[in-house]
C-alpha cells in the first residue's frame, strides 16, 4: 500500500490554495500526525503552520486538517398523521467518551460531489437507499464549525420520506456502521423536538432550524 504524501493530498491542496488565495503566505507546515484512511489516502491531520498575514501578523499555528463533511436530516413522515420523525444515528466519541445522537454524517475529500458522499452515508448508518439528486441542500455555501484550529467545512442535507407508521418504525434501533472505519451504530426514530433534546453536536442542531426553515415549520420550532 504506497501511502499518500500530504503534499498530494486533494484536502491538503484545496485548504492551501484556499488560505493563499485569502493572503496568507504560507512559509513552514510541520506534521506532527497523520492519519490514513485502508488505501493510503490522508483522512485527516495535525499540524503546525507557519503562516503571515496580509496584515503582518502570524496566524494561530494549530491546523486540524480535517477537510470537508455532510451532515443529513432524514426526515420520515407517517403518511396518514402526517407527523415526522427523523432518524438519528447512536455512537461514542472521543469528545467526552460517551454515547452522542447525531444525524448520518461523514468526511469528504475535495475531489468528491458532497451530495454523493451524503447519499452513500445515509445508506451505511442507516440503511435507507438514497440517491444524491433525492437530497436537498440547507446552505448553499459552506459552514465552518470550528474557524480558528480546523479547515472542516460543512454541506447540510436533508431529504424526507412519506411511508406507513410500522415501515418508519423499522429504521428504530438497527445496528449499522462500517466495520473498517470503527464505527459501532445504532439507530433511533424519534420527533424532532426530541432529537433536539439528544443531540449534543452543534451541526445536529443547527440543520434542525435550517430544515424547519426550508420546509416553513416555524410551529415546531417554537418547540426546540
Amino acid at each position: 500500500m504506497k501511502k499518500e504524501a500530504l503534499a498530494d493530498a486533494p484536502k491538503y491542496r484545496f485548504w492551501r490554495q484556499q488560505a493563499e488565495s485569502n493572503g496568507l503566505k504560507i512559509n513552514k507546515v510541520e506534521e506532527f500526525y497523520i492519519r490514513r484512511r485502508h488505501n493510503g489516502e490522508v483522512l485527516f491531520a495535525m499540524l503546525e503552520v507557519d503562516a503571515d498575514t496580509p496584515e503582518g501578523d502570524k496566524i494561530p499555528p494549530a491546523l486540524f486538517l480535517k477537510g470537508h463533511a455532510v451532515s443529513v436530516l432524514v426526515c420520515l413522515i407517517d403518511q396518514e398523521t402526517k407527523e415526522r420523525y427523523v432518524v438519528l444515528v447512536r455512537q461514542r466519541r472521543i469528545c467526552d467518551g460517551s454515547h452522542t445522537y447525531e444525524h448520518p454524517a461523514g468526511m469528504v475529500d475535495a475531489s468528491d460531489d458532497p451530495a454523493e458522499v451524503a447519499a452513500r452515508e445515509v445508506g451505511e448508518e442507516i440503511g435507507m437507499d438514497v440517491k444524491p439528486d433525492q437530497l436537498t441542500r440547507l446552505i448553499a455555501g459552506l459552514c465552518y464549525p470550528s474557524t480558528g484550529t480546523s479547515d472542516e467545512a460543512m454541506h447540510y442535507y436533508y431529504v424526507e420520506r412519506e411511508m406507513p407508521r410500522a415501515q418508519i418504525m423499522e429504521f428504530h434501533h438497527k445496528d449499522m456502521g462500517v466495520a473498517s472505519e470503527f464505527e459501532r451504530i445504532t439507530t433511533a426514530v424519534v420527533t424532532l423536538p426530541e432529537a433536539h433534546k439528544l443531540i449534543t453536536n452543534i451541526n445536529g442542531l443547527l440543520i434542525h432550524f435550517l430544515y424547519l426553515q426550508a420546509v416553513g415549520d416555524y410551529e415546531t420550532m417554537k418547540l426546540l
